[in-house]
């Protein structure tokens, strides 16, 4: 059985009382929200802070507002993501991607912020201690090689969040909040190409919001791949959001990979392809071709990665045709077991 090292809790009440304790604990401190992440991996030895600090009891993190768009707490649960109504109705790709989460269980627990910090995975650092310690470690904890390609001079783990592509399609920003201020950024630039250094939010910074922008005239969908219907994290994500005008014409485009990379990538240059455009078959293939070469899997997770890195053009040829108005639904049964 692997147990928990030994941490003190401590359990703020407001944002800025979070902060000043984030920041007083410096490196020896972590935020903790639904534990779903954290807490295996500290089981597993790869994160051991001395306090966690817990935003459970945070209740400015778990508000909903609408405005000219939509903001969400960071503390709200999956689970009430899904649920909340505005979600389902007006930003498609995000309700889609949250309900294909983990488990309805983990969904209860983990939270959006923590979908969006989601550590990086690959199959040599989420194992436990005396595993890792028999292959001399990896680059990502304590060692020095990264075994997916030795000769890399970066980890390559692979980012497993299924929301962050959805939202960056959506054009979202995030709010973070320290002891020192706030700000707010486009949440594409929360993320680096780098297993290791997979975050741009500094260690005394608490992401607080995800703000929307109004979605009128806008639709949008997120495909996932997994081995099984439920729990898995992604082996791909494919999110899409497309503006389209009267006749059918595509004004604007964002199509978003994940778990394909150390980061969500965007793949502009297949998204400005489909602008001034109509969705015929033809040009779908084409966009979903442009797409797929912007995919880099490794053989990290699991299944061949070449098949891995072959079906990306089909994923995403899913997405644009349901986007279009396709019944996809025999397709998503098949693929997620579950109706979207």
């Amino acid at each position: 059985m692997m147990r928990l090292p030994w941490f003190q809790y401590q359990s703020p009440k407001s944002v800025a009382e979070a902060a000043r304790m984030l920041a007083g604990e410096g490196p020896r401190g972590m935020l903790i929200a639904g534990g779903t992440d954290l807490l295996p991996n500290m089981k597993r030895r790869q994160q051991t802070p001395a306090t966690l600090i817990s935003l459970s009891r945070v209740e400015g993190l778990k508000k909903i507002s609408n405005g000219s768009g939509l903001t969400l707490g960071a503390g709200l649960t999956l689970t009430e993501v899904v649920n909340a109504q505005a979600v389902r109705e007006k930003y498609r790709g995000l309700y889609q991607a949250a309900a294909q989460v983990a488990s309805p269980h983990l969904r209860n627990m983990g939270t959006l912020g923590g979908n969006l910090c989601l550590d990086t995975r690959c199959n040599y650092y989420n194992q436990n201690e005396d595993w890792r310690e028999a292959i001399g470690y990896c680059m990502k904890k304590e060692g020095k090689t990264c075994w997916v390609a030795t000769a890399s001079k970066r980890c390559l783990a692979v980012s497993s969040t299924d929301t962050a592509p959805a939202l960056i399609a959506l054009d979202a920003k995030v709010r973070l909040v320290s002891a020192e201020g706030e700000r707010e950024l486009a949440l594409a630039s929360l993320y680096n190409n780098d297993g290791m250094d997979y975050i741009t939010r500094k260690p005394d910074e608490i992401l607080t919001e995800v703000v929307l922008p109004d979605c009128a005239g806008w639709k949008s969908t997120y495909w996932k791949l997994r081995r099984r219907g439920s729990f898995d994290f992604p082996l791909l994500g494919v999110a899409a959001a497309l503006r389209t005008a009267a006749d059918g014409t595509v004004e604007e485009a964002r199509l978003v990979l994940g778990a394909v990379a150390s980061q969500p990538i965007v793949a502009g240059k297949a998204s400005a392809f489909l602008v001034g455009k109509k969705l015929t078959d033809e040009l779908i293939a084409e966009a979903a071709t442009l797409a797929a070469s912007r995919a880099k899997p490794m053989d990290n997770t699991d299944m061949d990665v070449y098949w891995r890195k072959e079906v990306v053009s089909s994923f995403v040829a899913y997405a644009l045709r349901e986007i279009r108005g396709d019944d996809m639904r025999p397709q998503r049964l098949r693929i997620a077991r579950q109706e979207l």
